[in-house]
């Protein structure tokens, strides 16, 4: 049966359930449905939380990540796609990493500000800096806020580098700024492309834009000579992976410079949620999927282990790591990301100074 005939697939989202937050005491649940005289109902539309945080700009230095500064305007994300990581930070601020995640979005509109104060530090040393190191900040609700355009404005007039992480096509919005920055080495655009399947996308990544398109921005952006990575992540193993070469090819047609991929793995809630949804959306070959998946994890949905963690272990692993290898010097052989200019940084009325 597939998921267009399942009455309990919810369509339009990508989790099915509501996790339970680990960090609360008490949780909702519905034990007699048979009492009600009518059916139980749910806000599903998406609502907005505003947060005023005191610094905007968060450094990683796990080993896999090591100084590795990144920005995210939103916390949350209406993209919906099942295997996020970022899920799991929801429950940080009292969500479910489940359909809250999608539904209930934190917006931080002081951002800009917060980033200019970050820049006027004394003693800062220019550093390139992530946009969407956690959710996309080009989900649907940046159209109207405009958060990550203001971000933009404020690392082109101090000259400081930046990448973006996307999978909308929200960002040619912006490709005014990002070519004046291209044209200095300041700025690098990553896009995620998983699947060129459009039914196995639906399902993935219920409200991003389609593979078609994703390969059109790739194009615009390339065109205007703004370097462009191909990220081919999540890889799942029964799912997508066999893609891998066709979606290097296809983004190489297009302009991309080069490419990137991770292995999925399920953390925290994400393995519930995973697991739920993959016997609801394929139910045929659910087991399939979730033992490949353990294949490249030493037994295990998940895996917390540094240098192998992202890029995964074991025979299947293995092979998808050559599959990829292969692909890259067929398809994007002489060519790579350029380099950041580091030497352009102007901090502001000449000096830099302190926040305090």
């Amino acid at each position: 049966m597939s998921h267009e005939e399942n009455p309990e697939f919810f369509k339009g989202r990508g989790a099915q359930v509501n996790t339970h937050n680990r960090f609360l005491k008490s949780k909702y649940v519905l034990e007699h449905p048979e009492g009600l005289d009518e059916q139980l109902l749910e806000n599903t539309t998406t609502q907005l939380f505003e947060e005023t945080p005191k610094k905007i700009v968060s450094e990683s230095n796990s080993p896999d990540l090591s100084h590795f500064f990144s920005i995210n305007p939103y916390q949350g994300c209406e993209h919906g796609c099942i295997y996020c990581y970022a899920r799991n930070s929801h429950e940080y601020f009292g969500f479910s990493a489940g359909l809250d995640f999608e539904r209930k979005i934190i917006v931080k509109r002081n951002a800009p500000e917060l980033l200019e104060t970050y820049f006027n530090r004394r003693g800062y040393q220019p550093v390139p800096i992530v946009l969407s190191g956690n959710t996309d900040c080009y989900q649907p609700i940046e159209r109207k806020v405009k958060i990550t355009r203001a971000l933009l404005e404020v690392f082109l007039k101090y000259r400081n580098p930046v990448s973006i992480i996307t999978k909308n096509n929200l960002v040619l919005r912006d490709i005014d700024i990002l070519s004046q920055m291209a044209k200095m080495k300041l700025a690098h655009v990553n896009v995620s492309l998983n699947s060129l399947n459009e039914q196995l996308r639906q399902k993935l990544e219920p409200r991003t834009v389609t593979a078609t398109g994703r390969l059109a921005v790739i194009q615009r952006l390339s065109e205007a000579g703004i370097p462009v990575r191909i990220m081919v992540a999540p890889i799942i193993p029964g799912l997508n992976s066999n893609e891998v070469p066709d979606i290097i090819k296809a983004a190489a047609d297009r302009g991309a410079v080069s490419a990137g991929f991770t292995i999925v793995r399920l953390n925290g809630a994400i393995a519930e949620i995973f697991t739920d949804w993959v016997h609801k959306a394929f139910p045929d070959r659910a087991e399939k999927v979730l033992n490949m998946i353990k294949a490249c994890h030493d037994g295990n949905l998940n895996d917390s282990d540094f240098g192998r963690r992202m890029s995964g272990s074991g025979p299947i692993a293995n092979s998808i790591h050559q599959m990829y290898r292969m692909a890259c010097t067929r398809f994007l052989a002489g060519r790579d990301m350029p380099e950041y200019d580091l030497s352009l940084f102007t901090p502001k009325n000449g000096k830099q100074t302190s926040m305090f």
